[in-house]
């Protein structure tokens, strides 16, 4: 049984920083590519950031410099470090765990919200 477990979503102040952690089972972790994706009220859900299973990282550009991805093989962990946050990045955040696009796997999901 495969599962994808978000942890570390809460309520920040703009500015602040929060780290979200994802805890994979039931999959040969090292093979996967692994990612971030939120989705806000109203609005598809798109994505923020994806680690490989070469350790090649990717970022969506409203991002970019102020969220890092990464992974811990020998874990079955993936991180989003999440600094400088704004009021725009509340959303959900969602674990994504896919194997070439031809099996993919999402967990339930970790609200974030930046608010003061």
């Amino acid at each position: 049984q495969v599962q994808l477990v978000e942890s570390g979503g809460g309520l920040v102040q703009p500015g602040g920083s929060v780290r979200l952690s994802c805890a994979a089972s039931g999959i040969i972790f090292r093979l996967y590519a692994m990612g971030w994706y939120r989705q806000a009220p109203g609005k598809q859900r798109e994505l923020v950031a994806v680690i490989t299973s070469g350790d090649s990282t990717n970022y969506a550009d409203s991002v970019k410099g102020r969220f890092t991805i990464s992974r811990d093989n020998a874990k079955n962990m993936v991180y989003l470090q999440m600094n400088s946050l704004k009021p725009e990045d509340t959303a959900v955040y969602y674990c994504n765990a896919d194997y070439g696009s031809a099996v993919v796997y999402w967990g339930q999901g970790t609200q974030v919200t930046v608010s003061s």
